[in-house]
C-alpha cells in the first residue's frame, strides 16, 4: 500500500508546479473579491481533482495491467487511491488555510483573535469534507469509465451530493423540523465523519466495479 501511495505522490510531484500557479492566481482574484472562506474552498477542490490525474497516468504507463503481475491485490490498489485522494485534499485545505490567513490579515479580511481563527479553522474543516466528498465520487466513476471520460463526468461529482443535500432539506421541511442554525452548525461539525461514512461507500463501491473489470 506504502509503495502505491508513493508512486502517485512522485508522479503528480511534475504537475506541482503548475497547481501551484493555479492556486496563487485563484488567490490574486478570489481572496479581494470573495473573502477568504471562497478561496480555501476552492484550494481543497481543485487538489481533490488532481486523483483523476493519478489515473491518467497509469493509463499512460499500463500500470495497473503491469500491477497484477506483482502481490498486489485490486482492493490495494483501490485503497492507495483514495489514501492518495486524502492527502490531496489535506494539503490543498492546508494550503488554502495557510493562504487565506496571510492574505486575510494582510487585507483585513479576518481578525486576528480566537473568533477570526477558529472561524478560518472550521472553515477549512468544512473545506476538507467537501473535497473529499467529491473527490471520492470521481474514483469509482474513473474506474467504471476510464480516466478520460472520468474527467468530463467530474460535473456529477458536485451534482451527486448537491442533489442529496437538496433532498435531504426537502425532507426536513415536509416533517416540519425548522432549519436552525444550531442544526445546521451541528450537522457541520457531524460533517467529518459524514464524510468517512461516504468515502467508505464509495471505496465499497470501486473495488466491486474495479473486480468486474478484465485487465
Amino acid at each position: 500500500m506504502r509503495s502505491l501511495i508513493l508512486k502517485d505522490l512522485y508522479n503528480i510531484g511534475h504537475n506541482a508546479k503548475s497547481m501551484l500557479f493555479v492556486l496563487v492566481v485563484f488567490a490574486v482574484v478570489l481572496i479581494p473579491a470573495s473573502g477568504v472562506e471562497s478561496y480555501t474552498f476552492v484550494c481543497a477542490i481543485l487538489c481533490s481533482m488532481m486523483i483523476v490525474t493519478t489515473f491518467t497516468f497509469d493509463d499512460n504507463s499500463k500500470w495497473t495491467r503491469y500491477s497484477m503481475i506483482m502481490p498486489v491485490s485490486k482492493k490495494d490498489l483501490v485503497g492507495g487511491k483514495f489514501v492518495v485522494l486524502a492527502i490531496f485534499c489535506l494539503i490543498g485545505s492546508l494550503f488554502g488555510l495557510a493562504v487565506s490567513a496571510i492574505a486575510g490579515l494582510a487585507l483585513k479580511k479576518i481578525t486576528f483573535d480566537l473568533v477570526g481563527i477558529g472561524k478560518l479553522l472550521f472553515i477549512t474543516l468544512i473545506a476538507l469534507v467537501i473535497s473529499l466528498v467529491f473527490g471520492s465520487i470521481s474514483i469509482p466513476l474513473v474506474f467504471k469509465f476510464g480516466a478520460e471520460k472520468g474527467r468530463v463526468l467530474l460535473l456529477v461529482s458536485f451534482l451527486i451530493p448537491a442533489a442529496i443535500c437538496f433532498g435531504v432539506y426537502q425532507v426536513l421541511i415536509l416533517l416540519g423540523i425548522e432549519i436552525t442554525d444550531l442544526l445546521i452548525f451541528v450537522l457541520l461539525c457531524c460533517s467529518p465523519i459524514i464524510a468517512l461514512v461516504w468515502c467508505y461507500i464509495m471505496y465499497q463501491i470501486s473495488c466491486r466495479i474495479f473486480a468486474k473489470q478484465e485487465l
